[in-house]
């Protein structure tokens, strides 16, 4: 069997060097080039998996990312695939073994349930996210005591120190935002998320004086969706586009439920969903407008 080898090579050494988004892209990235390597060998999950004695099920989830992998499985599947060049096997292993490295989240593992853990490792990746809030303020965009008070509505039963740390994780998921290489955040926001007022007339006012602090930034792009717009092109529930520069990461469509997620990376699924926040961002107010209409409200809760 002639020595097959990964079609992305190049960006394999990207993620070696330059690590981002933790854990969870590293096992995406890795288990696109493995699948590559195995249907360019021409075989099939079945003898893949009965080759490092699992099921071909085990392999399905190893190629979409969804679980870490062992280095021992590693190795055993690049000599199935007819990898033999010592310094490429080494970077395949070095891989695998970051999979396992715990993100910087993993500190707050108390109160981050596993399908939100998987959003933060691909927002931490992405070069451009773009989200429709129809009830809250987007999480990377909350203040302090907004977030406080999301938190305790969604978790009525929890303690102070328990909603303390929710709120300590999202403060640190905005340092993103202000990264050196930090990714375009374009947001639509329905006006219903502003006329509710989460903890009081003071924290809504703070709130909206920071959106408009933060639209300033360069990667910030903040619009508003009026009421007087009638129907929106999204029927009800929040989405977001996750979208990324590597091209062993596909765009992916976050819908975020209320006790799960789901994570869309089918292309159909997504076109659907960049054509409807297309239609969503053609539907609001400008930029310009949108700071106007935030700033009239800031009057109405000052």
């Amino acid at each position: 069997m002639s020595a097959a080898q990964p079609s992305s090579e190049p960006s394999l050494r990207r993620y070696l060097e330059h690590p981002r988004g933790g854990p969870t892209v590293l096992r995406i990235v890795l288990g696109t080039q493995l699948r590559r390597l195995r249907e360019a060998a021409g075989i099939t999950r079945e003898a893949a998996g009965d080759h490092i004695r699992a099921s071909h099920a085990k392999i399905s989830r190893l190629e979409l990312g969804r679980v870490s992998c062992k280095e021992r499985d590693v190795a055993d599947l690049l000599t199935l695939y007819g990898v033999t060049d010592a310094e490429n096997r080494a970077g395949f292993l070095t891989l695998a073994r970051r999979t396992s490295t715990p993100g910087w989240w993993h500190q707050y593992s108390d109160v981050l349930p596993g399908w939100f853990e998987t959003h933060i490792g691909l927002e931490e990746a992405a070069s451009v996210i773009r989200t429709y809030e129809v009830q809250f303020v987007p999480g990377l965009l909350q203040t302090a005591d907004y977030a406080r008070a999301v938190s305790r509505l969604g978790h009525p039963g929890a303690g102070p120190e328990e909603t303390e740390q929710r709120v300590r994780l999202r403060m640190e998921r905005q340092k993103l935002l202000t990264l050196k290489d930090a990714p375009r955040f374009w947001a639509v926001i329905d006006e219903a998320c502003l006329r509710r007022p989460l903890g009081g007339a003071d924290v809504m006012a703070d709130q909206l004086r920071h959106l408009l602090t933060i639209a300033q930034l360069s990667n910030v792009t903040l619009q508003i969706a009026p009421f007087d717009l009638g129907g929106l092109a999204a029927a009800g529930g929040p989405i977001t586009i996750l979208r990324f520069l590597e091209p062993d990461l596909p765009d992916i469509v976050y819908l975020e439920q209320l006790t799960s997620a789901l994570y869309l990376d089918k292309r159909d699924d997504v076109d659907h969903y960049l054509a409807v926040m297309d239609r969503l961002s053609a539907q609001a107010e400008s930029p310009r407008e949108s700071l106007a209409i935030l700033d009239r409200l800031l009057k109405q809760y000052s």
